[in-house]
């Protein structure tokens, strides 16, 4: 029976040959990834469901990262650390990586990545709705809730309907003024936040394969923004090479037959893309950049798990170099490697860093910040009325802080171009 990578993946996992969309399957979960916005309680509901004497099903498959509110004088977010820190020196977990030890990695959807967590063919599952980022190496990951999770770390395993999948094809060579960051707008304008609810988003094509590791994982990032229940991307060469350095684990690669079934098909041509933007308030209030173009800002922001990889810094190095911000500008490194990259990355013979630097951009520590708000003291928050332009994924009201602000989506070229004007400006009059 023909099916699509994520049919294969599942049925895998359930120990089934073959699996159907609309099917309920027992699935056996390989990596469990939470963090300390969700970790205290789903410990507490895991402790309260399965007793105090329970045992964690496999101590080598939870994986914990603090990241999302971690640079704070709140004593709320840092108390959640704390339930983290003692829940994981009671277990003797392996994979806890502690904020203020040099074991802390940053944002848990890139770090997954750095530390060879997503593994082709495997199913992750993790207490966070962009989990799905990590489908760009070819395997099947997704969010759940606190309660999906606590059964989980008792029991290793997740009963879960087999959803549906989409296909968006990228065909054509990626035009220099565009990154996945737009192809991922251009989709949500065309499906909406709902076109893809609980569905798996297939991305494919010449484009999409001629992505380095960093951009698919956008891609997949925002597959939830659509409503999907994950995004996935076959894995191929360029999956083994970033695999290559940085573990020895084995794994299988499957891809979807040719004759598989899908709910619907998207097909592009990259070249007649351009510069694209979601603005106030959903991410699929798609407009090009063009439209828009002269809104006056008031700050900038370039970081995140969509946004705050290295291919996004050097993005915004090619604009930002010799220019300077002409609004508060925070770059925000996804991750402690990425920030350590900065500084030995370079274009044209300066690091990173100090093009970031000599343009004008505070640069601050690894974490998801502002990117969901956070506590008031979180850098780069978004404050009052302020009209901000970021590389991040969601922009309803209040998601950077103020619910009186305005968030601009957009890519990270679009963002360094307009941190340099001071309005909304399109990369192509920098490239």
């Amino acid at each position: 029976m023909p099916m699509t990578i994520t049919e294969k993946i599942l049925a895998k996992s359930a120990g089934k040959k073959s699996v159907t969309p609309g099917e309920n399957v027992w699935l056996n979960v390989d990596v469990l990834m939470t963090h300390d916005v969700c970790g205290p309680p789903t410990v507490q509901i895991w402790k309260r469901e399965f007793g105090e004497k329970a045992e964690i099903w496999d101590k080598n498959k939870l994986v914990i990262f603090p990241d999302h509110y971690i640079f704070t004088k709140n004593t709320h977010a840092n108390r959640n650390v704390s339930i983290l820190r003692e829940f994981a020196d009671q277990y003797n977990l392996p994979n806890y990586y502690d904020v203020g030890t040099d074991r802390y990695k940053g944002v848990c959807h890139i770090a997954l990545a750095e530390e060879a967590y997503n593994i082709p063919g495997t199913v992750l599952f993790g207490t966070d709705s962009h989990t799905c980022t990590s489908g760009a190496f070819g395997m099947f990951s997704t969010g759940v809730g606190n309660t999906d999770a606590a059964f989980i770390l008792g029991t290793g395993k997740i009963w879960e309907k087999v959803p549906e999948s989409m296909k968006f094809t990228f065909n054509g060579k990626l035009p220099p003024y565009l990154t996945a960051k737009d192809l991922i707008l251009h989709i949500l304008g065309d499906i909406t936040t709902d076109g893809a609810t609980y569905r798996a988003m297939e991305f494919d094509g010449e484009a999409v394969y001629a992505l380095p590791m960093e951009e698919r994982m956008t891609l997949t990032n925002m597959a939830i923004e659509a409503g999907g229940m994950s995004g996935i991307i076959a894995a191929d060469e360029v999956t083994e090479a970033f695999l290559k350095q940085r573990t020895t684990k084995s794994y299988e690669i499957f891809r979807s037959d040719a004759d598989a079934k899908y709910f619907s098909t998207y097909t592009y041509n990259v070249e007649k893309l351009e510069p694209t933007v979601a603005k106030p308030h959903s991410p699929d209030n798609r407009d090009i950049v063009r439209n828009v173009q002269g809104t006056k800002l008031t700050k900038c922001y370039i970081g995140s798990c969509t946004g705050g990889k290295m291919f996004d810094f050097m993005q915004a190095a090619k604009i930002l170099i010799n220019n300077k911000v002409k609004v508060p500008t925070f770059v925000v490194p996804a991750s402690t490697d990425i920030a350590a990259q900065l500084e030995v990355e370079t274009y044209k013979g300066i690091s990173l860093k100090q093009i970031l630097q000599d343009a004008g951009c505070v640069i601050a520590q690894s974490s998801c910040a502002a990117c969901l708000g956070g506590p008031a003291d979180t850098i780069g928050r978004a404050v009052d009325k302020d009209v901000v332009i970021s590389t991040t994924n969601r922009n309803f009201p209040g998601r950077m802080g103020s619910k009186q602000s305005e968030v601009y989506l957009a890519s990270p070229l679009t963002v360094a171009a307009s941190a340099v004007t001071g309005v909304i400006t399109d990369p192509r009059d920098f490239i």
